[in-house]
């Protein structure tokens, strides 16, 4: 894998923390929508009260303490992901890829979205795809070392990312 689509360690390499010191030029995190917390909540209370509906006592509460926070953490960690352009870079959670290699950025409006994720996808695309980001942005490469034609990259935010691409 050639250095535009390299994955390094978080430690060293995190978002912000390339050593360039400057503001981030585009900053998003992909916190999920509120529409996926009810259904892990719902489930979580359900299983619950029929753990407690058969169990005297400590049995009977434990359900709650456990799975309730689950259902919490599952929709946190799935709005994990961060997106930042800065010192020359862009990241996606944790791969990066040098702005040198960006050839040109595409906004797929959210009724593409569909298509550009199924039947046009390469299958040797990088993507990040959300689906309580309506929207995407197409990064075309220009690096003949790398056999990743293009990112595709779930975004709220299409025109900003784009233009920080850009710059």
């Amino acid at each position: 894998m050639s250095e535009s689509a390299e994955a390094t360690s978080p430690a060293a390499d995190a978002p912000g923390r390339g050593g360039h010191g400057a503001p981030p030029e585009y900053r998003e995190r992909l916190w999920a929508s509120w529409w996926t917390w009810p259904l892990p909540l719902v489930m979580a209370g359900l299983l619950a009260a029929e753990v407690h509906m058969g169990y005297p006592g400590v049995r009977a509460w434990l359900p709650y303490v456990v799975l309730l926070p689950i259902a919490v953490a599952v929709p946190l960690w799935l709005g994990r992901t961060k997106i930042e352009v800065t010192g020359g870079e862009l990241w996606v959670g944790d791969a990066h890829l040098p702005l040198r290699f960006v050839d040109e950025v595409e906004l797929v409006p959210a009724e593409e979205k569909r298509r550009a994720l199924g039947p046009d996808l390469d299958p040797a695309a990088f993507v990040v795809h959300r689906p309580w980001a309506p929207k995407a942005v197409r990064i075309w490469l220009d690096d003949e070392n790398d056999p990743t034609p293009y990112w595709v990259v779930s975004t709220r935010r299409p025109e900003q990312l784009a233009a920080a691409l850009r710059r």
